[in-house]
C-alpha cells in the first residue's frame, strides 16, 4: 500500500503556500513522495485560470490572488480547513475525474459522521447541504501530479462569500459543518477527513514535522 504524508503547516499566507505547492510539483520525481497539506489561510479570495471579473462583486480590502488552477472564484479565511493533496496521479493509478470523486466522497463520509447528509455534483465540483456549498475544490496537473485541493467550511465568517458569485454561481448559498453540527473542533474535523480520504486513495497514512515547507512564514493571529 502507497503511504501519503501528513504536514500540518497551521496558519499560512495563501502566496507563499501556493509557492511551495508549485516548487514541490516541479522538483518532484518516481520516488518523490506523494503528501498531504493541511492549512487555514488569513482572508483572501482566489481566481482560478477561467475566471471572469464579474464573479468578483466587492472584494474591498481582502486580497484577489489570480491563481493557476482551474475554476472561477472563492475565499478562503480563518475557519475554513484548506487540504492540498500534491500527489503522483500516475503511480496512484488515478484520473482526474476519480481524484475529484474521491475529495468530495471524503467530505460526503465525513459530514455523516455527524449526521449531516451531502452530495457532489457533477455539474459544479464541490460538497452541497440541501442545495448550499459547504466544500469547493480546484485542482491543477501538471506533469502527471496534482496540487490545489479542497476547501470546507468548519466555523469561519462566510460574509464574505457574499462579495463574489462563489465559484461563478450568482446566488449560491453557501454554508459551513457549525452551523449544522454545532460547535466543532478543527483538528477532529481534519483527522477525521483526512482519514476517509486516506480510505478513499487505498494509502496509509504518515504522520510528519514540517520539513520542506518550513520556509512558509505563519501567520500571526489566526
Amino acid at each position: 500500500m502507497l503511504t501519503l504524508t501528513v504536514r500540518r503547516l497551521g496558519a499560512r499566507d495563501y502566496q507563499p503556500v501556493w509557492n511551495a505547492m508549485q516548487g514541490y510539483t516541479d522538483r518532484r520525481d518516481a520516488d518523490s513522495a506523494d503528501e498531504l497539506w493541511l492549512v487555514e489561510h488569513p482572508p483572501v479570495f482566489t481566481v482560478g485560470l477561467n475566471g471572469k471579473p464579474e464573479h468578483l462583486l466587492a472584494p474591498g480590502a481582502i486580497p484577489v490572488v489570480q491563481i493557476d488552477r482551474g475554476g472561477q472564484v472563492t475565499y478562503h479565511g480563518p475557519g475554513q480547513l484548506v487540504v492540498y493533496p500534491l500527489l503522483d496521479l500516475r503511480r496512484l493509478k488515478l484520473g482526474v475525474r476519480q481524484l475529484v470523486t474521491s475529495l468530495e466522497q471524503a467530505v460526503i463520509d465525513l459530514l455523516a459522521d455527524y449526521g449531516i447528509a451531502a452530495v457532489g455534483r457533477r455539474d459544479a465540483p464541490g460538497v452541497y447541504v440541501d442545495g448550499a456549498k459547504i466544500a469547493a475544490l480546484g485542482l491543477r496537473v501538471r506533469r502527471g501530479c496534482c496540487y490545489h485541493g479542497l476547501s470546507l467550511n468548519v466555523a469561519m465568517d462566510l460574509q464574505p462569500f457574499a462579495r463574489i458569485n462563489p465559484c461563478g454561481y450568482p446566488d449560491l448559498r453557501v454554508t459551513q459543518l457549525s452551523a449544522l453540527a454545532g460547535p466543532v473542533e478543527m483538528a477532529a474535523v481534519a483527522r477525521g477527513l483526512i482519514a476517509h480520504l486516506a480510505r478513499g486513495l487505498g494509502v496509509t497514512l504518515r504522520a510528519a514535522e514540517v520539513t520542506e515547507p518550513a520556509a512558509i512564514p505563519h501567520t500571526a493571529g489566526l
